[in-house]
Formats: C-alpha cells, structure tokens, sequence
C-alpha cells in the first residue's frame, strides 16, 4: 500500500492500536457490564485516544526523529509537522467523544484526565523520570475507561497490573537506539511478575556410600596432591603404609595388585 492514507497509517502506528483494544474490555467485564452497542463504541475511544498519541509522539520527537529514523513519516517529508498535529488534535478530540457516546459522563470522566495523560507524557513527562509512570497513568485509566466511575473499584486489579507491566516496559525501552545498562532488565523483571523466568534449581547433590575397610574402594590413598594425605588419615592408614598395596593390608584386607 501506498500514498497518503499508507503514510497516515504508518504515522499513527496502526498495526499497535489493536493491543490497546482489550484495555476498556478487561475493565467493562471487571466491573460486569455486558458489551452492548452502545458500550462498543468505548474500544474505538481507546483506539482513537492510541493512535492521536502516537501522531503526538511523531510530532514532539520530529527533531529527533531526524538524526535516528529518518525513515519516519515526518522526517522522510511524507507528512507535514502541521498535518501531524492535526491528526492529534482530532483522534484525542475523537476519544473523548466516543467515550461519551460510548459510556455517558462516568465514561467521559475517565476519558479526559486519560487524554491529558498522554498528551502529557508525549510533549512534557517522556524524556523525564517521571515518564514511565505516566505512561502506566495511560494504560491504568484506560482499562478503567471501561468500567466508568461508580464502578473503579472493581476495576482497580487488572488496572494495576496493567499500570506497573506497562512501567516496566517503558523503563526498559528507553534503551531501544543506544542501549541500555544490565541493571535495567531486573529491575523490569521485577515489574513483571508474570512474565518473570523462575531460575532453574540444581538436583541434590547425593553421596557415595563409605566403603568397607579392606575392599578395594578402601585405597582412596591412591589420590595424588596435596590433598592426599587428608585421604590418608581419614581413613585410618598409617603413615607407614602410604601406598595402595600397604593400606589394605594395614586394614587386615588382601593386598591390592599394583597398577
């Protein structure tokens, strides 16, 4: 696909909308509302208030962009700074409207302080250390979009895991040009609960049964080093009866054939 609307498309990042899709459903089935037409309007709010961001971002890292994706819609002169913004400006305009259409005021209640949150994160909060926690504040409110106020509470749960996953990927891709430092990946490991590895458990070490004094096994003297005359006295040979013949027969057991 080419032209203006596949240049759109790539400036809104429209293949990663759909994983913000499932947020309003995760909080509408927590606070047990059915998915009516009308309440199915508040994905495509989810949706919009997304890709109204991800125009926003393009538009703020423009000068950024430049230098480390110059393939990027902006850069690349596809799309204009003034387009961009445009595009912003009426997809967040868009969320907020359909959330109202979708959800009524308790809907509506949600939808603006999640429209400021990310207009915030992407002109202000990104580049500061504040910026993974406003990105989780998107994430967060974006489930409870679907639950409404009245019904938060019952919503909280899958927002907070929501909320400290998405902090710990943010934190964690603010490497992804120049890299990033190896204490970056525990630590989002940690905000990850249920993505984390669990480490792998050595067997139980088992030990040999002792041998009985005159068996062959009983020669443990023919060790080497310096170790070897800890083995000697261990196991009850005498020093003059260092040799692996002599210890057996120390031992009262039959004389071992030398090697």
């Amino acid at each position: 696909m080419t032209g203006p609307l596949h240049d759109h498309l790539d400036l809104v990042r429209a293949p990663a909308v759909l994983s913000v899709v499932g947020d309003t459903l995760a909080g509408a089935a927590a606070a047990g509302h059915a998915l009516t037409p009308r309440r199915a309007l508040l994905p495509l709010a989810s949706a919009c208030l997304y890709a109204g961001g991800m125009a926003l971002n393009d538009y703020a890292d423009r000068h950024l962009d430049a230098v480390e994706r110059p393939e990027r819609p902006i850069p690349s002169g596809r799309v204009t700074e003034r387009r961009a913004l445009q595009v912003a400006v009426g997809l967040t305009a868009a969320g907020v409207g359909l959330a109202a259409a979708g959800g009524g005021a308790r809907a509506l209640a949600v939808a603006v302080p999640l429209a400021a949150s990310v207009w915030t994160y992407d002109t202000v909060a990104k580049e500061r250390a504040a910026g993974p926690l406003v990105m989780a504040a998107c994430r967060g409110l974006d489930v409870l979009l679907g639950a409404g106020v009245g019904h938060l509470r019952a919503a909280l749960p899958a927002a907070a895991g929501m909320a400290v996953h998405t902090a710990g990927v943010t934190y964690l891709s603010r490497g992804e040009v120049h890299g990033t430092t190896s204490s970056l990946a525990p630590t989002s490991r940690r905000a990850c609960p249920g993505r984390s590895t669990p480490r792998s458990r050595r067997p139980p070490r088992t030990r040999s049964p002792r041998p009985r004094p005159g068996s062959a096994r009983c020669c443990r003297c023919r060790r080497r080093g310096p170790r070897a005359g800890g083995a000697w006295r261990r196991w009850g040979c005498s020093r003059a009866s260092r040799s692996r013949a002599g210890c057996c027969a120390a031992r009262g057991g039959p004389r071992a054939a030398p090697r």
